[in-house]
C-alpha cells in the first residue's frame, strides 16, 4: 500500500500581493466614501442650523405683524395712530407742524 501525500496547496506570492492590493484599494475606496458622507452630514448640519435661525427670526415677525393687525382693529388705536403720522385732525382743531430739532440744525449747516 502506498502511502498519499496530501499536500496543501498556498497561494503563490504574485497571487497574495495582487490579492492585498486589491484589498488595500478597497479599503481606500470605503474609507474615501465614508470621508464623503460626513463632510455631507457637516454641511447640511449647517444649513439646518441656518434654516432654523430664520425660522426663529420668521416666527417673532409673525408675532409682531400679528400684533400690530390686531391694533389696527381698534378704532381708537387707528385714530391715533391717523392722528400723530398723517395729521389728520378732528373736526375745529388745528394742526401746526414744527419743525424737530435734528431737522434745525441741518437747516444751520446748510446755510453756512
Amino acid at each position: 500500500m502506498t502511502k498519499k501525500k496530501k499536500t496543501k496547496k498556498r497561494l503563490s506570492k504574485p497571487v497574495i500581493k495582487i490579492i492585498s492590493i486589491v484589498a488595500i484599494l478597497f479599503s481606500i475606496y470605503l474609507l474615501i466614501g465614508v470621508g464623503k458622507e460626513i463632510y455631507t452630514m457637516i454641511e447640511l448640519q449647517k444649513k439646518s442650523e441656518i434654516a432654523n435661525q430664520e425660522l426663529e427670526r420668521l416666527k417673532e415677525e409673525n408675532a409682531t405683524l400679528i400684533s400690530k393687525r390686531d391694533k389696527l382693529e381698534d378704532p381708537e388705536y387707528v385714530m391715533t395712530y391717523a392722528r400723530g403720522n398723517y395729521m389728520f385732525s378732528k373736526d375745529g382743531e388745528q394742526i401746526f407742524y414744527l419743525p424737530s430739532s435734528n431737522s434745525k440744525a441741518t437747516d444751520d449747516s446748510e446755510a453756512k
